[in-house]
């Protein structure tokens, strides 16, 4: 399967989700943010850092790139996109996801590694998690605190849309476990139509274990059965 991952001026995580992707044993190119095309990519990946220099605020500026036009139309068409970090903030930004990401309660750059719990395995980014597995994956962000209003929140639990939740290490959704204030406890969300998500926590930075942590991969994996799957209906 082949990978787009997007280049935005100060994008620095593209390396480490091109890096995690050729881990797993498959291609990725890096998509500069003047195109207008994806290429062959079978799904987006949307990565970290500071794009633009986080003027205005996160991802406020990266919504307008030509790439992004791009990635609706890709989104629109049922296809794969991962926002992480910085992208995450881009997909909000941009109307692909619900919701803002707003600065961390404490008001400081957190870096560290977190505990997420999956939500729902229903989705194209977790069915490879196993059940019950708690995931380990580093956080890098000064704006993280996911926000949204009361009917937003309502219709993101209605719809399973939650993907993940900061959580305790044996799984516990606490205060003390949520590293940015967010509302419900939300690391990570999908749109309605399950193909566009995005999280704050950094799965491309956990996918080997000499990183600290391999769970990263599982979301990576869940999207490559997905991608599998769909091939083969396609040529059945």
């Amino acid at each position: 399967m082949r990978f787009a991952v997007l280049q935005f001026p100060a994008s620095n995580c593209d390396q480490d989700a091109v890096h995690a992707v050729r881990v797993l044993g498959h291609e990725a190119d890096y998509v500069w943010h003047k195109e207008t095309s994806l290429g062959a990519a079978d799904a987006v990946i949307v990565p970290g850092g500071f794009s633009y220099g986080d003027y205005l605020r996160t991802g406020a500026i990266a919504r307008f790139s030509p790439v992004m036009g791009a990635v609706r139309e890709f989104a629109a068409s049922g296809g794969l996109v991962l926002g992480i970090c910085n992208g995450f903030q881009i997909l909000c930004e941009a109307g692909l996801l619900p919701g803002a990401l707003v600065r961390n309660r404490s008001l400081q750059f957190r870096c560290e590694h977190v505990f997420l719990k999956t939500a729902t395995h229903d989705s194209p980014f977790t069915r490879r998690i196993p059940p019950g597995k708690v995931l380990r994956i580093p956080i890098a962000h000064g704006e993280g605190c996911y926000f949204a209003d009361e009917a937003t929140l309502a219709a993101l639990r209605a719809n399973n849309q939650i993907l993940w939740q900061y959580c305790s290490a044996r799984g516990e959704l606490t205060d003390e476990a949520n590293p940015n204030g967010s509302l419900l406890n939300i690391a990570g969300i999908c749109n309605a139509g399950r193909n566009v998500a995005g999280l704050m926590p950094h799965p491309e930075r956990a996918c080997e274990p000499i990183l600290g942590s391999d769970d990263g991969r599982f979301i990576f994996e869940s999207m490559l059965e997905t991608l599998t799957d769909r091939a083969r209906a396609k040529a059945a």
